[in-house]
Protein backbone atom coordinates (compact mmCIF):
# COMPACT_ATOMS: atom_id res chain seq x y z
CA UNK A 1 0.00 0.00 0.00
CA UNK A 2 1.16 3.52 -0.78
CA UNK A 3 0.14 6.44 1.36
CA UNK A 4 0.93 10.12 1.70
CA UNK A 5 0.13 12.72 4.32
CA UNK A 6 -0.83 16.29 3.37
CA UNK A 7 -0.82 19.01 6.00
CA UNK A 8 -2.51 22.38 5.53
CA UNK A 9 -0.03 25.23 6.04
CA UNK A 10 -1.92 28.49 5.35
CA UNK A 11 -4.21 29.99 2.76
CA UNK A 12 -4.61 27.27 0.13
CA UNK A 13 -1.17 25.76 0.73
CA UNK A 14 -0.51 22.17 1.72
CA UNK A 15 2.70 20.22 2.15
CA UNK A 16 2.62 16.53 1.32
CA UNK A 17 5.04 13.92 2.58
CA UNK A 18 5.36 11.51 -0.32
CA UNK A 19 7.80 8.69 -0.98
CA UNK A 20 10.92 10.51 -2.14
CA UNK A 21 10.33 13.84 -0.45
CA UNK A 22 8.04 16.71 0.34
CA UNK A 23 5.79 18.34 -2.23
CA UNK A 24 4.36 21.83 -1.78
CA UNK A 25 0.87 22.38 -3.14
CA UNK A 26 -1.03 25.59 -3.71
CA UNK A 27 -4.14 26.67 -5.59
CA UNK A 28 -4.17 28.91 -8.63
CA UNK A 29 -4.16 32.67 -7.99
CA UNK A 30 -7.84 32.99 -8.91
CA UNK A 31 -8.67 30.44 -6.19
CA UNK A 32 -6.69 32.18 -3.45
CA UNK A 33 -3.30 30.61 -4.12
CA UNK A 34 -0.09 32.54 -3.59
CA UNK A 35 2.19 30.74 -6.04
CA UNK A 36 3.99 28.87 -3.27
CA UNK A 37 3.50 25.36 -4.58
CA UNK A 38 2.54 23.06 -7.39
CA UNK A 39 -1.01 22.68 -8.67
CA UNK A 40 -2.58 19.28 -8.06
CA UNK A 41 -3.82 18.43 -11.56
CA UNK A 42 -0.56 19.31 -13.36
CA UNK A 43 1.22 17.04 -10.87
CA UNK A 44 -0.86 14.22 -12.31
CA UNK A 45 0.78 14.96 -15.66
CA UNK A 46 4.19 14.92 -13.99
CA UNK A 47 3.38 11.49 -12.55
CA UNK A 48 2.31 10.30 -16.00
CA UNK A 49 5.53 11.52 -17.63
CA UNK A 50 7.65 10.08 -14.83
CA UNK A 51 5.99 6.67 -14.88
CA UNK A 52 6.14 6.08 -18.62
CA UNK A 53 9.55 7.75 -18.95
CA UNK A 54 11.10 5.51 -16.30
CA UNK A 55 9.54 2.47 -17.98
CA UNK A 56 10.98 3.42 -21.37
CA UNK A 57 14.48 4.03 -19.98
CA UNK A 58 14.36 0.72 -18.10
CA UNK A 59 13.21 -1.20 -21.17
CA UNK A 60 15.81 0.46 -23.43
CA UNK A 61 18.53 -0.37 -20.88
CA UNK A 62 17.46 -4.03 -20.91
CA UNK A 63 17.50 -3.95 -24.74
CA UNK A 64 20.94 -2.30 -24.57
CA UNK A 65 19.74 0.55 -26.76
CA UNK A 66 21.65 3.81 -26.30
CA UNK A 67 19.95 7.14 -26.88
CA UNK A 68 21.52 10.52 -27.25
CA UNK A 69 18.61 12.08 -25.40
CA UNK A 70 15.05 11.44 -24.36
CA UNK A 71 12.31 13.80 -23.18
CA UNK A 72 8.56 13.76 -22.80
CA UNK A 73 5.84 16.36 -23.18
CA UNK A 74 2.37 15.76 -21.79
CA UNK A 75 -0.60 17.90 -22.79
CA UNK A 76 -4.08 17.52 -21.35
CA UNK A 77 -7.41 19.09 -22.20
CA UNK A 78 -9.80 19.59 -19.28
CA UNK A 79 -13.51 19.05 -19.55
CA UNK A 80 -15.78 22.11 -19.59
CA UNK A 81 -17.98 20.98 -16.70
CA UNK A 82 -17.13 20.40 -13.05
CA UNK A 83 -15.44 18.34 -11.91
CA UNK A 84 -12.95 19.39 -14.56
CA UNK A 85 -11.10 16.23 -15.44
CA UNK A 86 -8.63 15.66 -18.23
CA UNK A 87 -10.81 14.39 -21.06
CA UNK A 88 -7.95 14.16 -23.58
CA UNK A 89 -4.28 13.52 -22.81
CA UNK A 90 -1.44 13.38 -25.32
CA UNK A 91 2.11 12.17 -24.64
CA UNK A 92 4.97 13.10 -26.96
CA UNK A 93 8.09 10.93 -26.60
CA UNK A 94 11.14 12.70 -28.11
CA UNK A 95 14.32 10.79 -28.86
CA UNK A 96 17.73 11.72 -30.17
CA UNK A 97 18.90 8.39 -31.47
CA UNK A 98 20.42 6.59 -34.38
CA UNK A 99 17.78 5.53 -36.91
CA UNK A 100 18.87 1.89 -36.55
CA UNK A 101 17.31 1.86 -33.04
CA UNK A 102 13.89 3.14 -34.19
CA UNK A 103 12.09 -0.22 -34.00
CA UNK A 104 13.34 -1.02 -30.49
CA UNK A 105 12.54 2.46 -29.23
CA UNK A 106 9.01 2.21 -30.63
CA UNK A 107 8.65 -1.20 -28.96
CA UNK A 108 9.81 0.20 -25.60
CA UNK A 109 7.27 3.03 -25.80
CA UNK A 110 4.47 0.63 -26.77
CA UNK A 111 5.31 -1.69 -23.86
CA UNK A 112 5.17 1.16 -21.38
CA UNK A 113 2.05 2.72 -22.89
CA UNK A 114 0.05 -0.49 -23.25
CA UNK A 115 1.38 -2.83 -20.57
CA UNK A 116 3.64 -1.56 -17.80
CA UNK A 117 2.84 2.03 -16.82
CA UNK A 118 0.16 2.03 -14.15
CA UNK A 119 -0.32 5.77 -14.43
CA UNK A 120 -1.08 5.50 -18.15
CA UNK A 121 -3.59 2.75 -17.31
CA UNK A 122 -5.23 4.97 -14.67
CA UNK A 123 -5.45 7.89 -17.11
CA UNK A 124 -7.06 5.62 -19.71
CA UNK A 125 -9.89 5.01 -17.23
CA UNK A 126 -11.05 8.65 -17.49
CA UNK A 127 -9.27 10.19 -20.48
CA UNK A 128 -8.63 9.48 -24.13
CA UNK A 129 -4.86 8.98 -24.05
CA UNK A 130 -2.82 9.21 -27.23
CA UNK A 131 0.89 9.07 -27.95
CA UNK A 132 3.37 10.27 -30.50
CA UNK A 133 7.01 9.33 -30.98
CA UNK A 134 9.34 11.94 -32.47
CA UNK A 135 12.88 11.20 -33.60
CA UNK A 136 15.21 14.20 -33.79
CA UNK A 137 18.61 14.41 -35.38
Amino acid sequence: MTSIKAVWKEGMQFEADAPGGKIKLDAADDFGGLGKGNRSKPLMLVALAGCTGIDVVSILNKMQVPTGGFSLEVEAEPSDEHPKIYKKTHIVYRFKSDEKHREKIERAVDLSFNKYCGVVAMFKAFSVVTKEIVFEA
